[in-house]
């Protein structure tokens, strides 16, 4: 079976292990139930679902694994859905994890996530006065586990995009560098999308008034909601970092592109007047002035070279060569 973790919780410390088989059995105030589920068969959701009562439509949702960040309420349980994300390379890859919470359970589904909640449990059973609050302490540490692993990703795309940057203004960037910042900018798109609708479901869970979720829990959730908009921030700056990246690219490279034909302009114009004069001396007519000229051929020559020296000079002072 999927489940990672299934433990009973009393007064905010581990009390025994829970076997989901049947009803669960009736908690007192002092208790509640944390399951942890990582990509569970339909067949293993039923049997959670039966233990504790879930509503058939957060059932279907959570083992969906296509769904868009959400608040729903089912009569005294509440059903969030929190995307996660983590990088490959240059690609986010997006999973979700389904959280359904009650006032004596709660209930993680991870689906595609590649992040376990082992370390989360842990730090969360280090402080057992704040387990012992309920199943809205837990919820709100879930979002922040999950909301604080988008801070890496878009530190790590941040300084590849710097990266290139500084790459672009000693070299051309190549065709596959420029593919890379297209690649990068839509991943920092869909990330985006994806920041929305989380923002929504954290001011979901500081503004309304919603089953399981303490008043004395909303600061909590207040907190989430600054990270995600924190990161929302970071990642339009990205966005607007990426677009400039290529803009200046293009500028640097037309620049580029300009100065090598001034200087091949500049050495077309030197050239043209040895080219002229040897043109016209190139004439096979018989009668032409200056042919039988003693020092004529030096005469020429010395001209040449004062010609081309004179627009050399000219064009090395205009800044083209």
């Amino acid at each position: 079976m999927s489940v990672v973790a299934s433990y009973l919780y009393r007064n905010g410390k581990r009390a025994d292990t829970l076997e989901l088989s049947g009803q669960a059995r009736v908690m007192d105030e002092s208790e509640f139930a944390w399951i942890g589920l990582h990509d569970p068969t339909p067949e293993e959701m039923t049997a959670v679902a039966t233990a504790f009562g879930l509503h058939p439509l957060a059932v279907e949702d959570a083992l969906n694994g296509n769904q868009i960040a959400k608040v729903e309420v089912y009569g005294e349980q509440l059903f969030v859905i929190a995307k996660t994300a983590h990088l490959e390379k240059d690609k986010i890859v997006y999973g979700e994890t389904a959280i359904l919470v009650g006032r004596h359970h709660i209930i993680t589904v991870r689906q595609g996530s590649a992040r376990s909640h082992t370390e989360l449990r842990a730090q969360l059973e280090a402080s057992p006065q704040l387990l012992a609050r309920g199943t809205d302490y837990v919820l709100h540490a879930v979002i922040d586990f999950i909301v604080d692993g988008y801070l890496p990703i878009v530190q790590t795309i941040e300084d590849k995009v710097l990266g290139m940057e500084k790459h672009m203004l000693v070299a051309f960037l190549e065709r596959d560098e420029i593919r890379r910042i297209f690649r990068l900018r839509r991943q920092v798109i869909l990330f985006q999308r994806i920041l929305g609708p989380m923002s929504e479901v954290a001011s979901k869970l500081v503004h309304l008034e919603l089953p399981c979720v303490d008043d004395n829990a909303r600061p909590y959730f207040r907190d989430v909601l600054d990270h995600i908009r924190r990161v929302e921030g970071m990642v339009a700056g990205l966005r607007e970092v990426i677009t400039s990246v290529f803009e200046a690219s293009n500028l640097l490279e037309q620049q580029r592109q300009g100065t090598i034909t001034r200087q091949l302009a500049a050495w077309a114009a030197i050239l043209a007047v040895p080219t002229a004069i040897a043109g016209i001396y190139g004439m096979n007519f018989k009668h032409m002035p200056e042919l039988d000229t003693l020092y004529g051929y030096y005469v020429v020559l010395g001209a040449i070279v004062f010609l081309c020296v004179v627009l050399f000079l000219r064009f090395r002072k205009a800044g083209w060569l």
